[in-house]
């Protein structure tokens, strides 16, 4: 690499980072985290309702063994016989504190952060793997679709795409993890017994599947209405190959777009983690809530759900930064007709 490119990719960093820290766009974060800040209040309010809408008894460990007495102190412990509004302001009072709360059923007197500490880079591990998984199957198989477009490549990847959004998560679960077992040589008690790769490849492949065929679709679509755009056919008059054409103009102006879709199949791989987790026994979040909504342990389901949707918030505002990085002619400080 000569050093007239490299000083063209030091002028294009620092273009970037002036875009990402003018006062515009500082102020356009700014505005998209007090409106996510809203956005978690009303969720975890939400979820915080509905939890006291539950049996009472998903506070007993031992309810059956537990005299009203005892029943009594965990309720006045637990604040459960205050005001709704009370109970939501204490609520909040513990979050700005950084407390989550405590565990009563699922690991009795236990803070809830004490066990999601253990599990989360657990799923943040699984979860990362499957997404970097899925685009390197998807966007290339999406773009080997709209290269050979109405041909067999193009077909095969249509009807994966379809087998994929036709067929439910749970199909593919339990053959994957039937034949997967047999060709690994594994048995359903061994897995996540250790850390090598064969226990963590089955439930990556799982959670991968809808990205995948996401990523394919969407990159197929993009760079076939950009080649039917006039700068291709000049560039075929031209003379320039079609190799080049397809991946030096094509496949670049395409995946500018495609950029806004990674945000929403992060929150596919949030929300496909809690089942897939939950099929394989990973030890991670997305099993864990599973269980604790079954014994309903409400401080758990709140804790989890506040970490999911802090996930999925933090998700969706790096994908527009990431789009305004790609493509700078996107100006996500600006309304439209160019008013600040």
């Amino acid at each position: 690499m000569n050093k007239s490119r490299l000083k063209r990719i030091g002028r294009g960093i620092r273009a970037k980072l002036r875009v990402l820290l003018s006062p515009a766009m500082l102020l356009y974060i700014l505005k998209r985290l007090l409106r996510s800040l809203l956005t978690l209040i009303l969720i975890m309010t939400i979820v915080f309702c509905l939890s006291r809408l539950m049996p009472v008894e998903g506070y007993y460990k031992n309810a059956d063994k537990m005299t009203p007495e005892m029943k009594q102190a965990v309720r006045d412990q637990l604040g459960l016989d205050d005001n709704i509004f009370v109970q939501l302001g204490n609520f909040y009072g513990r979050l700005l504190r950084g407390d989550l709360g405590t565990s009563y059923v699922y690991r009795q007197n236990k803070p809830v952060w004490d066990i999601l500490k253990d599990k989360l880079p657990i799923s943040i591990r699984l979860g990362s793997m499957a997404i970097v998984l899925s685009m390197i199957l998807g966007i290339p198989m999406g773009t080997l679709m709209a290269r050979f477009k109405n041909k067999i490549p193009d077909h095969m990847g249509t009807g994966f795409i379809v087998l994929i959004q036709a067929v439910p998560m749970v199909v593919f679960c339990l053959f994957i993890k039937l034949f997967g077992y047999q060709w690994l040589g594994l048995k359903a008690t061994q897995l996540f017994s250790n850390w090598t790769w064969e226990y963590w490849i089955l439930p990556v492949i799982t959670l991968s599947l809808g990205n995948t065929a996401y990523y394919a679709m969407w990159i197929r679509r993009y760079m076939v209405d950009e080649g039917n755009k006039d700068y291709v056919s000049l560039a075929r008059i031209k003379g320039a190959g079609e190799g080049r054409i397809m991946f030096r103009h094509i496949f670049r102006n395409a995946f500018v777009p495609m950029v806004q879709y990674i945000p929403s199949s992060f929150l596919n791989t949030v929300v496909g983690s809690i089942y897939v987790e939950a099929y394989f026994s990973v030890p991670g979040m997305g099993g864990l809530l599973v269980d604790v909504i079954k014994k309903q342990d409400n401080a758990m389901i709140l804790g989890i759900v506040l970490i999911y949707a802090c996930v999925g918030i933090i998700g969706l505002i790096l994908g527009d930064l990431l789009m305004v990085l790609l493509d700078p002619r996107i100006s996500l400080a600006k309304k439209r007709g160019g008013a600040a």
